[in-house]
Formats: C-alpha cells, sequence, structure tokens
C-alpha cells in the first residue's frame, strides 16, 4: 500500500539504495581477496600474521552486513519484521551507507537520489514492525525553515510562540500536537535535534527535514524507530520550507494509531 506521504514523495526505487549496498559489499570483499592474494609475495613472518588478521577481521565484518543485506531484502520482500536480524539491520545500513554514496559517485547518481532511496527503504523497515505508542513518546522534529523567514516570533527555543497566521506549515504542526497529544520540537540543525531527543526520549520520531538531515538523523537516532518525511523546497533549501501535511498526519498514526484522535486536544508543548 502507497501511503500519502510516499505518493507525495519523488518516485524513487528502493532497490536503488539496496543495490548500491550490494555493490558496496562486493568492493569491500573484493579488497579482502586482493589482501588474501598478497599473502602470496614474501613477507616477513610478522606482516603475514597482520595480513591474516586483517583477513580475518574484514570476512567476520563482510558475513555480518552480508546478513545484514539480506535481512533488508527478507523483511521488505515479507513486510513484515525479522526480529533476530534487525541488529544486523542496523549495522548493515549504517556501515555500508557511506561505501552507497562514494559508489554513486563513481556512476554519477545524484547524492541526494541515493539518500531519497535510504529514506524510503528505512521507512519501509520502520513499517513492518507496527507500534502501539502513547503520543507522548512520539516526538515530531521539523527544521526551522519550515517557519515563514520574516516571522518574528521564532519557535525554535518554544514552539508556543508561534501566532498560528497560518503563513506557514507551524500552525498545522501545533495542530496535529494539540490533535494527537505528541510533542513537538522545531530544531535549527542536528545540534538542537539531538538535545531535543536527549530531553524527551521518544520512542519513536517523526522527522521533517531534506534528504541529507534526514539520511544523518535516521542514522544518529538508531535503534529508536524514525519516519522520514521529505520537506518541500519551493524557494530552495533552507528557505521558507514546506510539508505534505496528510503524509505527517500519516506517519504519526502509524506510531499511536487515530484511536488516539482528539486524546491530545488542548495539550500544551
Amino acid at each position: 500500500m502507497i501511503s500519502p506521504n510516499e505518493a507525495h514523495m519523488p518516485h524513487v526505487r528502493k532497490r536503488l539504495f539496496v543495490g548500491l549496498l550490494a555493490a558496496s559489499l562486493f568492493v569491500v570483499g573484493l579488497l579482502a581477496f586482493t589482501i588474501w592474494y598478497l599473502l602470496y609475495h614474501p613477507t616477513t613472518l610478522l606482516h603475514q600474521v597482520i595480513l591474516v588478521s586483517t583477513v580475518v577481521l574484514i570476512i567476520v565484518g563482510v558475513v555480518i552486513v552480508a546478513f545484514g543485506v539480506g535481512g533488508i531484502v527478507l523483511t521488505i520482500w515479507l513486510a513484515q519484521t525479522i526480529k533476530p536480524l534487525q541488529p544486523l539491520i542496523r549495522v548493515a545500513m549504517t556501515t555500508l551507507f557511506p561505501f552507497a554514496i562514494g559508489l554513486g559517485k563513481v556512476f554519477h547518481i545524484d547524492g541526494d537520489k541515493i539518500k531519497n532511496s535510504f529514506i524510503s527503504v528505512n521507512n519501509e523497515l520502520v513499517r513492518t514492525n507496527p507500534l502501539q505508542l502513547r503520543p507522548e513518546q512520539v516526538l515530531l522534529l521539523a527544521p526551522h525553515c519550515i517557519q515563514e523567514n520574516t516571522c518574528p516570533y521564532k519557535v525554535t527555543n518554544d514552539t508556543n510562540n508561534c501566532r498560528r497566521c497560518g503563513k506557514c506549515k507551524v500552525s498545522d504542526l501545533l495542530a496535529l500536537r494539540d490533535r494527537y497529544g505528541i510533542r513537538v520540537g522545531v530544531a535549527t540543525g542536528g545540534t538542537l535535534a539531538r538535545k531535543l531527543v536527549k530531553e524527551y526520549r521518544p520512542r519513536a520520531i517523526v522527522a521533517i527535514a531534506c534528504e541529507r538531515d534526514l539520511a544523518s538523523g535516521i542514522q544518529d537516532c538508531s535503534p529508536i524507530p524514525v519516519l522520514g518525511v521529505l520537506n518541500d523546497r519551493p524557494f530552495g533549501p533552507c528557505f521558507n520550507t514546506s510539508v505534505y501535511t496528510p503524509g505527517v498526519t500519516d506517519a504519526i498514526e502509524f506510531f499511536i494509531g487515530n484511536q488516539n484522535h482528539g486524546k491530545g486536544e488542548e495539550k500544551k508543548h
């Protein structure tokens, strides 16, 4: 089923990121083979010990990551969480992400396109493990650029500073806060976002941001499940951005269920 958010997102095949993960795994394996091959050259005993130890470590790492990549494919294919593979999936996503980006550069694949695919894969994995959380256990994180640039009432320190004039999406996000009783934070960057996560200790996060910030934020917050919602940038990056509100609503309801509708009325941040 395609969620409203997914329908709104640019169409990027999930297999792009998964394919790059597999290719990265192949490159690492090839590196291990090269080192093993070098063992046949005359070296001192110490060199051989170091090389053998390195090869063993790489082989162990490749096997672990291979199980992780296999776990990603199986989870998406079965649309079901495979709990024993969850730690290996996290290792594979974190370890191979830089390789996938680097490999994408070699093949001239746009970095944002790869990150978009990564976010799509992450969302798919999160959605295979339905949760029923209390509203206060869910944190909605938004970037400060979602606020109208000329607004004098800055909401990064206190979202209640918003006058809800409707010129930007902050009023819509606060309406979702009041409707569902979740927590909302507006961050100027990764440091403040991490501070909000540390302060609220959420069990799940709905994050709004660009490809770059979402990709890094999802990895920083692991193992907390994060559903990423890409922002719209009609005026370019980091300036008067927007977001598809039904996509945010869909992500919130995934974590708390729509039976919580209205329970958070009148709750304040």
